[in-house]
């Protein structure tokens, strides 16, 4: 992968003049007119395929009544996924793939992951695989093969998706983190661990503050095991995930971790405003990464017209009002 992430991300950020993270949380039922259309099948006869299959595979016991859908339906996300990388790719420094939303769709839906995050490796963009991972040591390490490394095997090494970062479940402790941020370093990658969500409900467990909330503990624990494992950007592989949500967190959270590059969901379609993210950019302009999905995918709902269109300048105004927060600060 050449250079550490910190160090890819910083020059993205300064090429580009941009901390926007495009989402893809493809659904099926809501996809891009683009993409599904090609590979020889109409509009219409993808729907109509799709509607048909699941019917058969609702009343199927066993799962190969789904393949003649997954299939299709697999490539139909991947198609939508390219469009949108083509249209707002060019003004953003990262994509981040929601893992889940390709793994529903089985063994079809796996390949269309690939086949995106090698899209988005073409597109000069920093593929971020979102799948939370987290479990014991030896699971954890099964994990990192297939997100970032290689699993040997009795007939020579197989691939992983070689992800350029990825998110983690850092709630099991330091020695179940510990194999992912190691596989994280060898293959020059990037790992954000979750620190503090940006959905509702985070508040419920996150927030509560015993001798310190769970958050804060997080936020120990991610600069303590990334504080070794610094760029010459002065930032460090091992991340946090912070909600664009509850920005009043961010000011103690940089104290907490000044060297992590924070990646802020929640912005848009949740409620979280760019103008108060701020903190997150203090150490450096690559320090915070903005992630927005469905304020820009669908952006055309909301302004009408063309989706590239209407997704392109959505992640354009984005750009600039994250550039200007930031101040485009230089670097240590």
């Amino acid at each position: 992968m050449g250079a550490a992430f910190p160090d890819r991300v910083a020059a993205l950020v300064e090429e580009r003049r941009s901390q926007i993270v495009l989402g893809l949380d493809p659904d099926p039922v809501a996809l891009w007119p683009v993409a599904l259309s090609g590979a020889g099948a109409e509009p219409e006869d993808v729907l109509s395929h799709t509607a048909v299959g699941s019917e058969a595979a609702a009343g199927a016991a066993g799962g190969a009544a789904r393949e003649p859908v997954a299939e299709p339906t697999a490539a139909a996300v991947a198609r939508h996924c390219r469009a949108a990388i083509d249209a707002a790719g060019p003004v953003c420094v990262a994509v981040k793939l929601q893992s889940a939303c390709f793994e529903r769709l089985g063994a079809p839906g796996w390949a269309a992951l690939a086949d995106v995050l090698a899209y988005v490796r073409q597109a000069g963009l920093l593929g971020i695989v979102d799948g939370k991972r987290g479990d014991v040591p030896v699971t954890a390490r099964a994990y990192a093969q297939s997100l970032v490394g290689e699993t040997p095997g009795p007939f020579g090494p197989v691939p992983g998706l070689g992800a350029d970062a990825f998110t983690a479940n850092p709630l099991l402790g330091a020695d179940a983190l510990g194999p992912l941020v190691e596989a994280a370093d060898e293959a020059g990658a990037g790992c954000f661990c979750l620190v503090r969500t940006s959905n509702p409900g985070a508040e419920e467990v996150q927030d509560v503050p015993p001798e310190l909330p769970l958050h804060e503990t997080l936020a120990r624990l991610v600069d303590q095991i990334g504080e070794h494992l610094v760029g010459d950007s002065g930032l460090s592989l091992v991340g946090a995930v912070t909600g664009a949500t509850r920005p009043e967190l961010l000011g103690r959270l940089r104290e907490l971790m000044p060297r992590a590059i924070f990646l802020l969901p929640g912005v848009g379609a949740q409620g979280g405003e760019v103008s108060a993210l701020a903190p997150a950019f203090e150490p450096h302009p690559a320090a915070g990464l903005v992630t927005a999905s469905r304020s820009i995918v669908n952006a055309y709902a909301h302004v009408g017209g063309d989706p590239a269109k209407a997704a392109r300048e959505a992640a354009e105004e984005l750009r600039k009002a994250a550039w200007r927060v930031s101040g485009g600060r230089g670097g240590r």
